[in-house]
């Protein structure tokens, strides 16, 4: 059988303290011990069921943290403040000084600032590679390499990992295969293609709301418990904790994520196959001239789609900011950086979500100043929304009026 993620959240039943259909909430900071001998095996890790302090986890990050274990089909999952609180923890955990990381060349830009900039400061060095070259991939693997660190599809060039290739080369050399899979939920499982560690942003798709950040990290109970020892464990030294509050938030949206995801999916093909045929360079996977286009079907799980992120190219900077102003102004959505909200959001990455990485570093990689990002929204009337993106691109000559494909 397939791997139902969907299903396996849909699975899950909580009851409330008082019989709710939502779990409980706990709000307190540290939880009380009727024997002096329990607190001192909760510290050793040795007391089951038993809280110590919300930094270390609480009721409510459990939770959560147990469906998005189950959505990714991994034994355990720790929740974190941010989605770079939850990359930050894997990377140090995993890493001593003297190590090395191998990493895609196109991550989200505060991954990227930290590997070059921050971890160096431990002695930790990372080569930044084309992750969808196996034989540069394998090249550039160390005897102290620890980490291989990529993501399903790239922010923001919508380049696809082969994590089956990927995760026989890390099992070649003893290396762990971490996948952060923001953009993708529910559409692709890591896990099942072989990486060891999936990581989220909760702030996007997984939240959907654009009212919260959070992160988490999917993965064995026994690394698990390695972030979260009080001695040694990232997660609990460095405290990037969620809120209670806010995982029981995301609890509740996570719910609706495959519905979301299949809308985002939809109206994201739509428009793709629409710029496409007007003549613009778009970038989706879901279009058969994305050259990972096949690779994506191959481990994707087909009811959820390609995702809700493509990009176009308009030409220059200048002609990508006045079409993003004059969207925003038409109510098409909102010049904005993040993603997985009900509105589209779209932004120049190479001004904003990727501004970390030196401009010659981003030519190289293909990423050009007229590149625009969208993140399709849950438009009812996608076919509306394309006539009037359309017309907008037109009117600053993007687009001339003979080009378009009409849509009725």
């Amino acid at each position: 059988m397939s791997f139902k993620p969907a299903n396996n959240i849909q699975d899950l039943q909580y009851f409330g303290e008082f019989g709710g259909v939502n779990p409980s909430i706990s709000d307190a900071s540290t939880y009380t011990f009727l024997s002096a001998k329990t607190m001192f095996d909760t510290f050793e890790g040795n007391a089951d069921g038993c809280y110590l302090y919300s930094r270390h986890t609480s009721p409510s990050n459990l939770y959560l943290g147990e469906a998005l274990a189950a959505m990714e089909g991994t034994e355990t999952a720790n929740v974190s403040a941010s989605g770079m609180g939850a990359i930050t923890a894997v990377l140090m955990q995993l890493c001593n000084s003297g190590d090395h990381v191998v990493s895609s060349r196109t991550i989200y830009g505060g991954t990227y600032a930290f590997l070059k900039n921050f971890a160096p400061k431990f002695n930790i060095e990372t080569s930044f590679i084309d992750i969808t070259k196996p034989k540069v991939v394998e090249a550039s693997i160390t005897k102290n390499t620890k980490v291989i660190f990529c993501e399903c599809v790239s922010n923001p060039l919508l380049e696809i990992a082969d994590l089956k290739g990927l995760s026989e080369i890390a099992k070649k050399h003893n290396v762990k295969l971490v996948v952060d899979n923001t953009f993708s939920p529910l559409s692709i499982s890591p896990i099942k293609l072989g990486a060891d560690v999936v990581i989220h942003s909760l702030t996007k798709f997984i939240n959907g709301a654009s009212d919260t950040v959070g992160g988490v990290i999917c993965g064995t109970q026994e690394f698990i418990d390695d972030l979260r020892n009080v001695n040694d464990g990232a997660s609990m030294l460095l405290g990037s904790t969620m809120d209670s509050l806010r995982a029981a938030s995301v609890l509740k949206n996570l719910r609706t994520l495959h519905i979301r995801m299949q809308q985002h999916s939809k109206n994201a093909l739509y428009l793709a196959e629409k710029f496409e045929k007007d003549g613009l360079k778009t970038v989706y996977p879901g279009l058969k001239s994305h050259p990972a286009h096949e690779l994506f079907k191959s481990q994707m799980n087909t009811e959820y789609g390609f995702g809700g992120m493509l990009t176009i190219d308009v030409g220059s900077l200048d002609k990508a900011n006045d079409l993003m102003e004059m969207m925003q102004e038409n109510n098409l959505g909102y010049l904005a950086v993040s993603l997985g909200f009900y509105k589209t959001l779209f932004s120049a990455p190479g001004t904003s979500t990727s501004s970390e990485i030196p401009e010659d570093e981003q030519k190289e990689m293909g990423l050009t100043d007229g590149l625009i990002r969208f993140s399709i929204g849950l438009d009812a009337e996608i076919d509306r929304t394309y006539n009037m993106m359309r017309d907008c691109m037109v009117a600053l000559k993007i687009l001339t009026q003979d080009s378009v494909s009409v849509s009725v």
